[in-house]
């Protein structure tokens, strides 16, 4: 798959998996336990990327940091989608940030 394409094609699945059978696929099954669950999923990906970047910091092969991060991506992608919202929606934020420093970004928010 090309990978210019890989967040849209996800995106596709995600949204296909909201109306499939429970036990048809992992993310069927994650809707259909709801916000808490995926929310306790995200947050159990956030930790592991975080240990993840403490063992590459400590000499550990980087592909386990690419791999984590990878699991936190796709749960945060399944957030999205279960609020009816996408990664394009977060690529357009993403945009919208060029040439804006960081500083009055996070500043505007207040």
């Amino acid at each position: 798959m090309d990978k210019d394409t890989v967040l849209a094609e996800l995106d596709s699945i995600l949204e296909q998996r909201k109306s499939a059978d429970a036990g048809s696929s992992y993310v069927a099954s994650l809707y259909h336990k709801g916000l808490d669950a995926i929310l306790k999923k995200v947050g159990e990906e956030a930790t592991e990327t975080v240990m993840a970047a403490k063992d590459v910091a400590a000499g550990a092969d980087s592909d386990i940091l690419v791999y984590e991060v990878a699991d936190l991506w796709f749960h945060t992608m399944v957030l999205l989608a279960q609020q009816d919202l996408s990664a394009d929606d977060v690529l357009k934020e993403l945009a919208r940030r060029f040439g804006v420093s960081g500083h009055e970004e996070k500043a505007a928010r207040k």
